[in-house]
This record gives structure tokens, sequence and C-alpha cells, in this order.
């Protein structure tokens, strides 16, 4: 409308075509600082006249899956676009920049050096004159990034597309016109800019998809926060943030345009050697083998003692001769986008870009700077949020509810405090907005019981496995209008169904956070006020677990070792990582709190609790008391202690010592007042006393938080009945099992032990205990929140960083569509009539008939004879919706893609009618046949690898007949296992280092 007017309108005074000539004026002064680098410019000419003459007509066919990247090739020209790799790259594989040895596609426009200078008169003109003309869209470069299917990006892979014969002969046309339209009167000239102008609103051949970048959502006061706040490099050390900062003053043309920095590096992802788990130092070599997650990598000294032609991992053979040799020396630099309208360039996360939402790298994108000035000339408005989900937009759980409300409730009284200390009204102070707490996974797991600790009390009916179920928390806030994850953590659930010693118990396995909270002050009780938020989330959980019935909560205080992460990948230089006493003590902090408000009724450690007995506590020592959590110390300790001891008792036996030694460990157990040592009672004794001996020097990491009191005889946490109360003694409560047991006994027997008198017992009922721990929420499946190792996969493989905030916002951005958009891998869908392959969105299905798909250019040649009706396939654009609907749909979609996984594997009917059932059979059969493989680069097989991953991630059957299912979870359990001996490893060491430093002093 704004354009027609422009062009009819002969009011000079017209505040409407005032604006639109602000806004071309502005957009041509914008673009004509932009220089394109010789080097660049001249390689550019070079190689589109190579393409034209024909010379790289050989590169046209190359297929970008096939492309494979050799050493020693020259470095990757930083503005460059990337070709998206291949659909189906797995989400955490390592990413690898190579050196292409081809560029890839350019804008025509550079291609002609003697243009330049009108360029920079006419840059703006003349882009829209090409479009205008119809100029293919390939002449635009693909914008670096993703897929539209959602595969990660790489330097791998770079084409340079076809340039046809009408083509050429249309840019040489479109010389003449620009020079002549130069020459015309002014009219002449408002009448072309104004068509042009017409044509980029337009933009035909490319699609608009709202939101592919979050800036759009922006205000440009918005805008030129983001952009300051880009040049502060916040999270980075001081000397970084000076360095990069100068760097404004001495920018090039190579330079982002709006944080002013050229080149820019990802912190490389960590790579562990498969045998022994060991993390590959920096620019040390190793080898590899494989891809995807059969990728192994090894060290070394594995490498060198394996013997022979091959090399066994995980019940695997590899030939040697496969194996390549690599240094871990590879840098990624951060990828590039170009504006359609400025073509200026900018690092894609500065520009809040979402390379996923790039539609098959032809969605139309307009940089801050342009976008701004649109809005200032009412040219455009921002989009409204919802235009992309947020964080707000995922699923409310009852437990995200009770944690938002009370740490709501909690933030005004503390702002409301500090108001007061100043003698100020509540507007006045700072306060912490924009937060939102959501529920991203909640998912049933099962933990399986080691199988030596299971051989020891196995006569004992100890159970095989524990189930439990699994949740992910974040927390999220607005910084700078971007949705930032802050903070993170996984629990454990074991609710009342659970067999005992883990009934009723939650585990706090993994907590992470960085620091980038807003506003960064104190909170009126004297701490920061970020740990004032965290520590009332925490609560708030205890809080919910106790309503719900659980009666402990277990926390090991263990602080990531240096370089790794827990949640959130790659941390600020400015966050420090703390040392086990002061993490120990900040969880002790927010206890205490939970304390003085009754939520928490007793705090001890895992060593006083259960390996030694206290006062009159009557209960045995025996490791089958003990909380058996998945990823906990002590399971993974004991299972390696068991060994030893297997291992010595061997020794023993062979060096034909063992009456002696065998005599002095029974002494030994006998004094530590064991009486039964017979078969595995023994085992279990000396299992206790060795165990006990390596928990001992840090008993206080192991925080045992009681939410119900403790009986003081058995030590079991009452959650039903009467507890007996001593009014005279201090924290003694029986249960009515030890009452009742305890009245049987002589007077002097009773209570207090070893005193002439006796104390009277008062019975108080044990109120607001649900008998079921039953969860209100429904099941929430992830399949990159699954596990934290699934998600640390994900950002790993991705470059989802939180080391500076302009990095956060954008990982943060991409992990919110990552859970507002569940990939459900689609497989091939071909035509019943031309059997040929049917793109998204380019067919016909009926909904009666299972299986019968038809493409679009057989429905209109009318060659489709079926008696049903025919629907069309949902387009890229309702594919990808941002709205809750398509949501929920895109969750559905990929349950029953896993259904139709499992129902495949078991139906033995040649004629089954359960829909799409033969395609995945048909997957099937191709995976046993195919010589290519996912490693070699099979679509096919990749998408059906892909489809496997999905399923054994979320599978809990142990006889599932999914192919590869078995083989896929001990492949998962086997990386949980390194990741758990690595950090049992490092706090073995941090104890062994503490020990020399006392003894020092």
């Amino acid at each position: 409308m704004l354009i027609e007017h422009y062009k009819t309108c002969v009011d000079e005074q017209c505040p409407v075509c005032s604006n639109v000539k602000k806004f071309l004026r502005l957009s041509a002064e914008h673009a004509s600082k932009q220089k394109v680098p010789e080097p660049r410019k001249v390689a550019q000419q070079n190689m589109t006249q190579r393409i034209m003459n024909g010379v790289d007509s050989d590169i046209m066919d190359i297929d970008p899956v096939s492309v494979e990247s050799f050493d020693g090739q020259p470095s990757v020209p930083k503005r460059l676009k990337m070709q998206p790799a291949s659909p189906n790259v797995p989400e955490h594989e390592i990413l690898r920049a190579s050196n292409p040895q081809v560029n890839p596609g350019f804008v025509l426009q550079e291609s002609h050096p003697e243009l330049l200078e009108q360029n920079k008169k006419t840059a703006y003109m003349k882009r829209e004159l090409d479009v205008k003309a119809d100029m293919r869209p390939l002449q635009k470069p693909v914008k670096m990034g993703y897929g539209a299917d959602g595969s990660v990006p790489t330097a791998r892979h770079n084409v340079i597309p076809t340039v046809s014969n009408e083509m050429k002969s249309h840019v040489k046309q479109e010389i003449l016109p620009v020079d002549k339209g130069t020459s015309e009167n002014v009219h002449e000239v408002k009448n072309e800019t104004n068509d042009s102008t017409e044509a980029t609103a337009l933009k035909s051949g490319k699609p608009k998809i709202k939101g592919v970048s979050l800036t759009e959502l922006f205000t440009p006061e918005q805008i030129n926060a983001h952009i300051e706040s880009l040049r502060l490099w916040v999270g980075q050390s001081k000397a970084k943030a000076e360095k990069n900062q100068l760097l404004v003053s001495s920018e090039n043309e190579n330079s982002c345009q709006l944080c002013k920095v050229e080149k820019l590096t990802f912190e490389p992802p960590p790579i562990y050697c498969s045998p022994c788990g060991a993390r590959i130092k920096r620019n040390a070599p190793y080898y590899t083998v494989g891809s995807g997650d059969t990728r192994h990598f090894f060290c070394i000294p594995c490498y060198n003692e394996s013997r022979g032609d091959t090399i066994e991992v995980e019940g695997q053979n590899f030939l040697k001769a496969r194996f390549e040799k690599k240094r871990n020396d590879e840098e990624t630099e951060e990828w590039w986008v170009q504006c359609d309208k400025c073509e200026c360039w900018q690092h894609q996360i500065c520009a809040l870009f979402n390379g996923r939402r790039n539609d098959g790298g032809q969605a139309e994108y307009t940089c801050p700077n342009c976008y701004s000035n649109e809005v200032k000339c009412g040219l455009r408005m921002p989009l409204p949020q919802s235009a992309v989900l947020g964080a707000s937009d995922l699923p409310r759980t009852v437990l995200s509810d009770h944690i938002e409300e009370r740490l709501f409730k909690r933030l005004k009284w503390e702002r409301q405090n500090r108001a007061n200390n100043l003698n100020c009204s509540v507007d006045e102070v700072a306060g912490a907005e924009g937060l939102v707490v959501r529920v991203v996974s909640s998912v049933d797991k099962k933990v399986e019981v080691k199988p030596r600790f299971l051989e020891i009390f196995q006569e004992d009916n100890y159970p095989t496995e524990f189930p439990y179920k699994s949740k992910a928390v974040l927390l999220f806030q607005k910084i700078e209008g971007v949705e930032v994850c802050l903070f993170g953590m996984y629990v454990q659930e074991f609710g009342a169904d659970c067999a005992y010693p883990n009934q009723r118990r939650v585990y706090l396995s993994y907590l992470d956070s960085v620091k980038y909270f807003r506003p960064e002050i104190k909170a009126a009780t004297g701490e920061a006020l970020r740990t004032f938020v965290y520590h009332e989330i925490l609560i708030g959980y205890l809080e919910y677990c106790k309503q719900r019935g659980f009666t402990s909560c277990y926390i090991w205080a263990c602080p990531p070792l240096k370089g790794e992460d827990y949640i959130l990948y790659c941390h600020p230089e400015i966050q420090k990582t703390p040392k086990s006493d002061k993490l120990r003590e900040w969880y002790l902090a927010m206890l205490r709190k939970a304390t003085k408000e009754e939520i928490v009724v007793e705090l001890t450690n895992l060593y006083d609790h259960f390996f030694i007995t206290m006062g009159e506590c009557k209960a045995k020592v025996t490791a089958s008391r003990l909380p058996y959590f998945d990823g906990d110390y002590w399971p993974g300790a004991a299972e390696d202690m068991i060994n030893q001891l297997r291992q010595e008792e061997d020794d023993r036996k062979l060096q034909k010592k063992s009456k002696t030694k065998k005599i002095i460990t029974k002494r030994a157990l006998k004094a530590a007042g064991h009486t039964d040592l017979s078969g595995n009672a023994s085992k279990d004794a000396m299992l206790m006393q060795k165990l006990g001996e390596t928990i001992y020097p840090m008993k206080e990491d192991f925080i045992m938080v009681h939410l119900q009191y403790s009986c003081s005889h058995c030590c079991l946490l009452m959650s039903s009945g009467k507890r007996w109360v001593c009014h005279q003694c201090r924290s003694f409560y029986i249960c009515d099992k030890c009452y009742s047991a305890e009245q049987q006994l002589e007077d002097r027997e009773r209570h207090p032990s070893n005193s002439r008198d006796t104390h009277k017992l008062h019975p108080v009922d044990i109120v607001g205990v649900p008998e079921e721990t039953k969860d209100r929420d429904d099941i929430l499946e992830s399949e990159f929140f699954d596990t934290r190792q699934a998600f640390l996969s994900l950002c790993q493989g991705n470059h989802y960083q939180y080391d500076t905030l302009r990095r956060a916002k954008h990982s943060s951005m991409m992990v919110l569509y990552h859970l507002h958009n569940p990939t459900a891998p689609a497989f091939v869908t071909t035509c019943n009539v031309c059997s040929h392959d049917i793109e998204t969105g380019q067919g016909w299905r009926c909904e009666i008939c299972p299986d019968f798909d038809v493409c679009n250019g057989c429905y209109q040649k009318g060659a489709v004879n079926h008696p049903h009706k025919l629907t069309n396939h949902p387009s890229v654009a309702d594919r990808d919706a941002q709205n809750k609907e398509a949501r929920q749909m895109r969750v559905q979609q990929l349950r029953k893609m896993l259904d139709l996984l499992v129902h495949a594997s078991t139906c033995r009917s040649g004629s089954c009618q359960y829909p799409n059932c033969r395609k995945v059979k048909g997957l099937f059969r191709h995976g046993m046949q195919c010589k290519t493989r996912a490693s070699g680069g099979c679509a096919l097989c990749k998408k059906m690898w892909y489809m496997l991953q999905l399923h054994a991630r979320a599978c809990r059957d142990s006889g599932c007949s999914v192919p590869r299912c078995r083989d896929l979870k001990e492949h998962l359990r086997r990386l949980q296992q390194q990741s758990d001996s690595r950090r049992r490893a490092a706090v073995n060491e941090m104890m062994r280092q503490r020990a020399a430093e006392v003894a020092t002093t």
C-alpha cells in the first residue's frame, strides 16, 4: 500500500512519501559502506567466469552428501557461505571445520567489478531492479546455516549453483537499464525505485518465514541495546573483552556489521577415548573410526597397547587399517549470514538468526540495521511476541507452577524488605523480572543394579532395578529482549511403589547455572540476588516433594572437573568453579532456610546415617540399606571395590596364603562389631568397611536431607501411623513398630539406654503425608533433555555455548526452538503412481487407505484413479508453525512415529493395514542389504538410524525386538558409565590432594 501510494502521490509535503524517501536513503547509505575485499572480489569474478565458460561444469554434479573433506586445504574465507550437510547428521556429531576447495554461491552483481563504483551510488536501486527483472533465486547466496530439515551446518560441502545461458544474457541486459536509469530525470528514478522497493517487499521466490531472526520482534530501541550489548562482550575476562572492544575502531570489510569483529571461533567440544574414558588433550594426536553415534576415539596409549590388526570396543571389532589419525587442534569459526536487503554480513549469533528456520537456505532475512530503518520509516512493524514461541509457551506443570508461585512470592517479599532497608518505595528498587520456570522433561526410567553388587545380596531378594521418574527443570530470564537459560537441574524421584531402600526418596543429581542473572545486586538477606532465586527454586522443589509424600532428598555436593560441564555447555570466564567446601556450604545455606520453614526436619550425611551406629540405633550396618541412585558415587565405587576384592582373593589362592590373611580380615571385622561373617555377609562387611574408609574423608559432601523424621532405632523414615517422641531428649523419635518392640523390654533396657531412668514417650500423629506419591503431571518427552548427557551433547555438537552473553542468547533461542519443535524423522514417502519420492508439502494423501500417496505432478495430470478423497500434505510452513497447537501436533507425530517403529519390528503380516508399516519394513530390509551404510552417507540408513536412536533413548523394555535397540541402549549406558567414572576419579584425586596438603601442613 505504501509503495502504491508513493508511486502515485504528487504531494511534495506528504509524510508517507517522506518516510519512504528516508528509508531508501538510509538503506542506500548503509549499503554503500560495504566494500568487497579485493582478493574475494577477484576470486569470485574468476570463479564465476569459469562457471559461465563451463570449465567447472563437473562441479555442478557433485552430490553434497558425498563430498569429503581433505587435509591440507586452504582455510575457509570468513564470509563465504557453507552448504548445509546431509539432512540426518546426528545432533551430537562433533563438528569439524574442514577446508573446501570450491567457493559457494555468489551474488552475481559482485562478479562485475566495473559496476562496484556505480553500486555505491545506486546499490539499493540496482538490487531491487535485479529482483524486479525476475532474477533466479540462485543469484542470492544461500544463507549459511541449517537446512530446512534441521541438518547440522558444516564446512565440508560447498557447491556453486549453476548459471544458465538465460541467466548470463539476463545479467548483461541488466547493465544497460541501470546505466540509463542513472542519467534520467528524478521522476523516472523515483518510479524505478518504487518498483524495486515493491519487489523487495514481495521478495518473489523467497519464502517469508516470520521470526527467522529473533530481532524481528524487537523495537528499534531494543535493536540498539542489543548491538551495544554485543560490543561489551559480557562473560569474557576483562583482558579479552577490552581486546575485542579495541577491534571496533579497526574494523575492516570482513568484520561483522554488528559486533565489529571478524573471526570468532567456538570452543572445541571435548573428545574422550572410548576404551579408557580419558579426555584427549588439546593439540594431542588421536585415532578415530566410524561416524555419528558409532564414532569412536582412541588415545595414543590405548591404540599402541592393542595387539593385532583389530581393536575391540563395546563388543565390536574395528580394523586398524580403517582408523584415521588426527590431531585435536581443529577450530570451527562462527557462522555468517547475509542480509537480503543491504547484503551486509553478520555473525548468525550476533543477528540472533535461527538457521533451522532458514527454509532450505532461501528464507528472507533482514539484518537488524535494515529492519530498524524500516520500522522507523513506518514500512513494517515488529512481529508480536507470539510469532516465536518462547519459554512461557512451554507446557506448564503442577511442579513448575508451584516453584514459580513460591519464587514470585518470595521475590516480592525480598524486594519489599530491600526497599524498607533503603527507606524508599518498592518501585524505586530494582527487582528480578522476566523469570520463567518450566519442567522440560519428565520421563519414567529405571536404574539397574550392577551385577557384582547384586550377587552379594541375591539371597536377600534385593531388587534388580529401581524405577524412577527423571525430571529436568530450567529457569529462563528475559535479558535485553531474549529469554536466556540461566539455571538447570536434573532430579530423580523414587516413589512409594519403588522397593526399599529407594522408596520415597529423591536424588538431586545435577545442578548448573551461568552468571548472567539480572540485576546483579545483593538481596535483603545479604547474599547475591541470583543466589536467593536459585535457593528459592530448590526450596520450592523440596516443599513440592514433601507435599507429594517423599521422605528424603539426597545431594552429592560435587563440583565439575576443570573444563567440564554438567548441563549448560561452556561457562563464562568470569564465573569461577566452586571448590567442594564452597559448594557444600552453598547447599547447606539453602537447607538451613528450608529448616526454618519446617520443610526440612533433619540434616545428616550418608556416612553418619548408614555406616555407623549412633546413640540407640539398632539398624544393621549393611550396603543393602544404602539408597541406590543412578549416577551416584558409591554404586560405581562399590562395583570397583568388589572387583578388587575378588582379584585379591584370586591372588591369595594362587599364592596359597589365603588362610592367614582371611583370619586377619575376620578379626578386623569382628572388632568392628560384625558377627555374621559367613559367605556373602563377609563380603558385605568388607565392602562396607572399604566403602566407609573411602567416603569418610568427604562424608560432608554426601548430604542426607530428611523431609520426615527418621526412627532413632531402625533409622527408617516415618510416613504413616504415629511418631513416639521423648520430650526430655533432643531428637529422639521412634516408629510404631519400634515402640511396640520397646514395650516388650524390661524397664532397664528401655529408652534411654544405659540409664536407670525411664523416659515417657508421647505419640504424635503423622499427618499430611499421602499414601501414594503419584505424579499429577503428564509425561513430558524430549529427545534432547532425556538425560543430562543428551542435552550436553546437543549443545556441544551444535556449539550452543554459554561462555558469553551473546552466545547464551543465541543458544537459549535454539534450545527453545528444539523444545517447541521435536524432530519427527520423516521416512521417504513415494508416489503410488510414478514411484518418485515426494518432497515435504508436495503431495496428496488418502486419509482412508494406508500407504496411498501421490505427488503433485501425477495429481495435476489427472493420472490418479482413486475412489477416496485426497488431501494435500502439510507444507513446510504448516510443519514449522509457531503455535501451541502445532507444537502439540509435532509431539503426537513423534510418538506415532516411535509407535510405528515398535509395531513394524514385530509385525509379520504381508498385508498389514497399519499406516506406513510397509515403508518402515522396507527401511529395515534396506538397512540389512545396504553396503554404503549411514557412515558412508546413505540417506535412508541415516533416517533409519535416527529413528532407532530416538527409540532407544525412551525404551524401557529389556527384551525389546526393535533392531539395534539393545546395542544402542548399551552404548548409552557405557557413555554414562564413563562419565560417572571420570567424576569419581576426579573426586578421588581431589581427596588425595587434600590429604597431601593436610600431611604437609
